[in-house]
């Protein structure tokens, strides 16, 4: 008995490895927590128990094994949440790493607790003190990680702004899990030559401290390339905002000339009618009309929405493609503010382009908001175009280089962050954008 539990206490780490990989996705979880921990922790336990059991009675080494098991448990995980494959994946190979060096250091550990014992090469597995210990130094990460991972590393898996971090991330988790690999001895008795158990016990310890702060280095470089980021498109908004307000102090201005001037209206027309002269006043308010400003400025009560749309109707004005805005959208909004002009801003500009492209005769956008109950936000963007869309495994490829469109992308990853949806489709030369955003109920 106390050998089949020598190796189920090497697989049980898998148990506080998963844990520690829940803690930053909490928001993602498609299950409620206590739902989601009692079916799942049996199972991970109950595949513990079975390989270690497997692994007994074919006298088989628990690691070739626990790599084939690794690949399911990262499945299992991937399944439990509403996230992209990248990024779970690459918080996944990040736990793997940490406890790749906590393995060493317990192998290091089983060999000072076997080091009186005379045993022979066939010995397999961690005694169960060294077992006991891997276990216990896992949970104890567990437990020192849980404010890192909870609130900053939880922040920057919200923070969509640059994304471009986590597709390179991968790599270092995989370095140090391939280096604590090439460190295990192939015989049990080279550690116990010269002076080489104690310097396998300094190089564990040095790298699982230089792992530890590779992690906060790049947590910290990602937070302040997020936070540049953030503050970019806020002064993007920010010109936008100054580019709504030079437009309504242009009409403000053209509405003063057309208050002064209409005093003298009247009078030209009371001198007209005076002499009966039917058709010169029809000529005349049909001259007099032509001349009157176009105001209709104000499209809904949002500050920040209404100064996307109209900054973006101010551009197709000037290229004169006929735009149309029906936004019923609230001053208050439930939902993250940035991320909704964002996704206008992607759309509204893709179409624009879109249109330039076209022939005049039959350019237009279409744009259409409005709250669905109280939780969800709909949007859709129709615009003509010209040509071929290139369409390569469900996305949509950029006109502008050979790559996928950036500006849909963009508007994927926000709507899978707020748990929405988004469909784009194409028929009869016109452009469907779909998106559906979540709004916390109040």
């Amino acid at each position: 008995m106390k050998d089949l539990v020598r190796p189920v206490l090497e697989f049980t780490v898998i148990l506080p490895g998963t844990l520690l990989a829940f803690l930053p996705v909490k928001p993602y979880l498609k299950q409620a927590p206590l739902r989601l921990a009692f079916w799942l922790s049996p199972l991970l336990l109950a595949v513990c128990i079975f390989s270690g059991a497997l692994c007994f009675v074919l006298q088989l080494p628990t690691a070739p094994l626990l790599f084939l098991l690794l690949p399911f448990v990262m499945l299992l995980y991937h399944k439990a949440l509403h996230i992209q494959l990248w990024k779970s994946g690459s918080i996944f190979l990040a736990v793997c790493a940490v406890f790749a060096c906590v393995n060493s250091l317990s192998r290091a550990a089983n060999a000072f607790f076997t080091a009186s014992l005379d045993l022979t090469e066939n010995e397999l597995w961690f005694r169960p003190a060294a077992g006991l210990l891997y276990n216990l130094i896992c949970l104890l990460f567990v437990l020192f990680a849980w404010y890192p991972a909870t609130h900053a590393a939880r922040n920057m898996i919200q923070d969509e702004n640059f994304a471009q971090t986590w597709y390179t991330f991968w790599i270092l988790p995989l370095i140090f899990i391939t280096l604590n690999c090439f460190m295990v001895p192939k015989y049990r008795g080279t550690l116990y030559t010269g002076r080489i158990l104690q310097g396998y016990v300094v190089l564990s310890l040095i790298l699982l401290a230089i792992l530890i702060l590779f992690y906060t280095m790049f947590l910290l470089m990602a937070n302040s390339l997020n936070r540049n980021a953030r503050l970019q498109q806020e002064n993007h908004f920010l010109s936008m905002q100054q580019a709504r307000y030079d437009n309504l102090r242009i009409a403000i201005d053209e509405t003063r000339q057309a208050r002064h001037d209409l005093r003298h209206h009247f009078l030209q027309l009371s001198a007209l009618a005076e002499h009966g002269e039917l058709e010169k006043i029809k000529e005349y308010l049909s001259g007099a009309v032509s001349k009157i400003p176009d105001l209709d400025l104000h499209f809904c009560e949002n500050k920040a929405a209404d100064s996307v749309i109209g900054y973006y109707c101010a551009l197709a004005r000037r290229d004169s493609i006929p735009f149309q805005a029906r936004a019923n959208i609230p001053a208050s909004l439930s939902t993250d503010e940035i991320d909704l002009c964002l996704i206008l801003s992607n759309l509204l500009e893709n179409a624009l382009e879109a249109s330039l492209k076209t022939a005049p005769d039959r350019r237009r956008i279409d744009l259409t908001i409005y709250p669905h109950f109280t939780h969800l936000l709909l949007i859709q963007v129709k615009n003509t175009f010209e040509g071929e869309i290139q369409e390569k495994g469900g996305i949509f490829q950029s006109s502008k280089r050979s790559s996928d469109g950036i500006g849909i992308q963009s508007v994927r990853r926000i709507c899978e962050k707020n748990g929405g949806a988004s469909n784009f489709s194409c028929e009869n030369g016109v452009f469907i954008a779909q998106i559906m955003l979540r709004m916390d109920s109040e």
